[in-house]
């Protein structure tokens, strides 16, 4: 017998590293409620972004299709305006109560729902406070003079801040309420679907008083870097450590202290999360609720002296997801098969006994885990016009090839876990790299990317060369709804 219908949450973060649940191996960090989940639930070790990018991340976790099918590949290029189908609006014409709360990124339109009934926003950067729900209620409660609501986003966007908002406003707490707030009033007789997004810890890492504490700069580790450490950068790991203005030299008590305000944001984070499933439990719904957990990419942090994202590396693109529904999915367990976010689709439209939209690129986690798919593959693909990073998982292998480098990069994830060692074209991994090239440049031809491959080989491109100025790529986002100008002092 078929179980119930269940209520749907799913929580995502922005830019958070698979490596960051302490139920998972992490010595250092406190995440106590993600251990639940994790102790509960499923936890999929071995997942991936289909794309390390914001933007085409989500785009593909809402659609379930790879970039190359919705056209998404960039921040810049924005979902499909096609009127194709989302699973949430699968979801929501099968019966669900659908609502999202927070980070959405639903470029070209931020107001768009996206198959969605409800929706109350809460954007990095905001076009103005009347259209933005969370500046909405900071005004409101008296803080209309905090510019930087998130924290600062200009050139010292990935610089530790303690947040100028105490933490009852900070912007991951207004996350949890809103979801608590739901789960305790939704209709008892009809399942819900809530989208919990957060903006954190994505820079600026800007935790709450006292949480910016919480961890101390000379306890935390260094990042990766190995000695060789540049011959493993592509053109986007130099592009991001310039937009990120940390290309002019090492700071290494200050590559500590990030890694402190990074992890405190996560545990603030893991802080709402244990107030959501206190709220299931007061209703009694907690095994009646499929509960997800995910980011939309990671973070390098560091790693390789570099920052942000976009790139094929680990540190980047590989993301933590956790299922917690004992109906489906094995309590305690663990699943190292290569998954994506592109699996959640297929997985939620089953677990709710929905029809799936047509071209799903994914496959439902569940069976996955149960070992009753013989999942072998997982790819990640970045673009930005001609110059794109493509690579495929295996269990024991990454391939990649970056088109701005022309260059190929093969990992052992088995004897390297934290890609120290680039093995391509060498002579004991030949064979390994040329299949994996193959099955990656198949699939991009199957999912119809055209400007990757060439029949059995990569097309090739004029390299990405970098700029002679020490400044020039260096990226500032300022809210335009704030009142910059001082008078007698600004021009």
């Amino acid at each position: 017998m078929a179980a119930p219908r269940p209520n749907i949450l799913l929580i995502i973060t922005d830019s958070q590293r698979y490596d960051t649940i302490a139920a998972l191996g992490n010595p250092i960090i406190k995440t106590p409620s993600l251990n639940r989940v994790a102790r509960e639930g499923t936890s999929f070790t071995s997942a991936f972004t289909p794309s390390p990018m914001c933007v085409p991340a989500r785009c593909a976790l809402l659609y379930g299709q790879y970039p190359s099918r919705s056209g998404c590949y960039d921040n810049v290029t924005g979902m499909p305006t096609d009127g194709r189908s989302s699973f949430v609006g699968t979801l929501t014409e099968s019966g669900y109560r659908t609502h999202f709360i927070g980070k959405s990124h639903f470029t070209p339109d931020p107001k768009a729902m996206r198959g969605f009934q409800t929706r109350l926003s809460q954007a990095e950067i905001a076009t103005s406070p009347d259209e933005d729900d969370y500046l909405r209620f900071l005004h409101d409660s008296g803080y209309e003079h905090v510019c930087d609501p998130h924290g600062p986003r200009g050139e010292t966007m990935t610089l530790p801040h303690p947040s100028q908002l105490p933490a009852r406003l900070h912007p991951s707490n207004w996350i949890g309420d809103r979801t608590v707030e739901f789960i305790g009033e939704a209709d008892a007789g009809q399942p819900w679907f809530v989208y919990s997004s957060f903006v954190h810890p994505h820079p600026p890492w800007t935790p709450p008083n006292p949480w910016h504490k919480l961890y101390r700069p000379m306890h935390m580790p260094l990042p990766n870097v190995p000695p060789d450490y540049q011959s493993l950068w592509t053109w986007v790991n130099r592009d991001e450590r310039r937009a990120t203005f940390r290309d002019q030299g090492v700071d290494w008590h200050l590559l500590r202290a990030m890694k402190a305000y990074y992890y405190a944001c996560i545990s603030f984070i893991d802080f709402q999360i244990g107030r959501m499933i206190e709220a299931l439990e007061r209703r009694g719904q907690l095994d009646q609720t499929l509960i997800l957990f995910m980011s939309d990419h990671g973070e390098h942090l560091g790693d390789y002296l570099t920052f942000h994202l976009g790139s094929m590396h680990d540190s980047c693109a590989r993301i933590p997801l956790l299922a917690r529904w004992p109906a489906r999915f094995p309590v305690g367990s663990r699943c190292d098969r290569p998954v994506t976010l592109l699996d959640v689709a297929p997985t939620l439209l089953n677990s709710a006994g929905a029809d799936h939209p047509p071209n799903l690129d994914g496959e439902d986690l569940a069976e996955i885990a149960m070992g009753h798919l013989g999942r072998k593959h997982a790819f990640v693909q970045f673009q930005r016009a001609e110059k794109g990073i493509y690579a495929v998982v295996t269990d024991e292998w990454k391939y990649a090839y970056s088109a701005g480098d022309d260059r190929e990069f093969l990992f052992n994830r088995r004897n390297d876990i934290l890609e120290t060692q680039n093995v391509a074209n060498m002579p004991l991994t030949d064979v390994i790299q040329a299949s994996l090239k193959q099955v990656l440049l198949k699939h991009l031809d199957e999912v119809g990317e055209t400007t990757a491959g060439n029949g059995a080989d990569w097309r090739r491109y004029p390299n990405w060369t970098p700029p002679t100025s020490p400044i020039v790529g260096q990226r500032v986002y300022d809210h335009p709804w704030s009142d910059l100008h001082i008078p007698g002092y600004s021009s």
